[in-house]
């Protein structure tokens, strides 16, 4: 059975999870984040390193798995909304961002490809960029980044057997 659903997680990606996302509550979701986004910039915000974000609204979207949300700093933690209006929106597909967070793909890359896209307020956007540019793999909680890396080796497995069979279906070999 779990050959079967990593096969299909395999096959389908990302695409996989947008409905499981679609049907949660939001007010779930928002939790989830939340603490997330605490746990792992528990530092940053500890040094001040966020307080740019007090008053602004920095959106997300993963367009694959229909996540969407807006976070802002208010009283030294992150929050998560989804009806705010957003300053800036950083917008791309799970497979990307997850690389980008696991440090496997470089943000500007993706951003000259348009698999990543940044909206609004560019010097937003450059905040948030450097800030991302600056966290070291190690200082993130280590349940955190070892999910994040494992994650990263399966899509890049994935991406490595979808280019094979790419290369197979034209008739180019190695």
């Amino acid at each position: 059975m779990f050959a079967r659903l990593r096969g299909l997680i395999v096959e389908k990606g990302p695409e996989f999870l947008a409905l499981p996302v679609s049907i949660t509550p939001f007010s779930l979701k928002k939790a989830i984040l939340q603490q997330l986004l605490n746990w792992q910039f528990r530092h940053a915000l500890s040094e001040g390193e966020l307080d740019f974000l007090e008053g602004r609204y920095l959106g997300i979207e993963v367009a694959d798995v229909n996540l969407r949300w807006i976070t802002t700093l208010q009283a030294g933690r992150l929050t998560v909304s989804r009806d705010t209006e957003a300053d800036v929106w950083f917008r791309g597909e799970a497979n990307d961002l997850l690389l980008v967070a696991a440090r496997k793909a470089d943000p500007d890359m993706l951003f000259f490809q348009r698999r990543l896209v940044i909206e609004g307020d560019t010097e937003l956007g450059l905040e948030v960029k450097n800030l991302m540019d600056a966290i070291e793999l190690d200082a993130m909680p280590t349940p955190l980044r070892t999910g994040l890396q494992q994650l990263a080796a399966f899509i890049e497995a994935g991406m490595k057997q979808d280019a094979k069979a790419a290369e197979a279906r034209a008739g180019i070999s190695c």
